[in-house]
């Protein structure tokens, strides 16, 4: 049995239907923290069982009978830490035979607040002793397609990552990458993978590829770190949260988020999805 950890998110439906591909529903299991919502799962014969990171006692009860699991990061960054251990201590109990673990690209040499988590994490997993796959996912195309809308409407891309390239990939690539691992854990135990795209790009080429597609006047405007979380905030972004999107931004210039590996392709067989067909497609909806 394969379990998903946050199988309702986006990165978690994805690897499900991707894992729909390989083996068969009723060796798939989605966790969930709230079963209520996950009917369409239930509907393809998958089995849906409640995983709540902050709640430690449906962990273990969660993880009987399972092989393999996957551990999507969560999302409330500061808890993360305290949730990861939690599923890790639990698939230890549940004498889980296999952790994959959705990382951050470069976590054991980025200065990036996001990837503080992860390094814990990271660590947590080889102490507990699991054989375990850690898949160190860049930026997914959609942190940037996903806020189109008002790139057109402000005719213009922010950003503090200067001339800083980035190689991001389609989040649907990602979760293939997870499930080719999942269901052919034997060739990836213990390997560190960086996953990234296969093309890199600035945020001004970012821009432009949006210009060229629209036919519209889209500029690139280069904000410093402190002026970058201010216009976060002043949009509605939490002060806290905005500084960490910035911070992240900012590293872009020391190449924090460009990685030419094409490990990420190697593991799919195939290309990773470009920038702008992911641009295409935003435009299209």
């Amino acid at each position: 049995m394969i379990a998903i950890t946050g199988a309702n998110g986006q990165l978690g439906q994805l690897v499900i239907a991707e894992l729909l591909k390989r083996t068969s529903a009723d060796q798939i299991i989605a966790l969930v923290r709230s079963p209520e919502k996950a009917e369409a799962f239930k509907a393809q014969g998958i089995q849906v069982r409640k995983a709540d990171y902050n709640q430690a006692e449906t962990l273990v009860s969660a993880l009987q009978g399972v092989e393999k699991l996957l551990l999507i990061s969560g999302s409330e960054i500061g808890q993360r830490a305290k949730q990861h251990q939690a599923v890790i201590d639990a698939a230890k109990e549940a004498n889980v035979s296999f952790l994959a673990y959705t990382s951050l690209l470069k976590t054991d040499v980025s200065k990036m607040i996001l990837s503080q988590e992860h390094k814990v994490t990271e660590q947590a997993i080889e102490d507990s002793g699991l054989p375990a796959t850690i898949l160190r996912n860049g930026w997914y195309n959609e942190n940037y397609t996903g806020n189109i809308a008002a790139v057109l409407e402000h005719k213009a891309v922010v950003g503090a990552g200067g001339e800083g390239k980035i190689t991001p990939a389609a989040r649907r690539d990602y979760a293939e990458a997870a499930a080719v691992v999942l269901t052919h854990s034997q060739d990836h135990i213990g390997k560190v993978y960086e996953l990234a795209g296969d093309q890199a790009f600035t945020q001004a080429d970012y821009a432009a590829e949006i210009a060229s597609q629209t036919g519209e006047q889209i500029a690139y405007q280069a904000l410093s770190q402190t002026d970058y979380t201010a216009m976060l905030v002043q949009v509605g972004l939490p002060e806290g949260f905005a500084a960490v999107l910035a911070d992240s931004d900012a590293l872009m210039i020391e190449g924090a988020l460009h990685e030419e590996s094409r490990t990420l392709s190697q593991l799919i067989g195939r290309p990773t999805t470009l920038i702008q067909d992911s641009i295409k497609a935003a435009l299209s909806q």
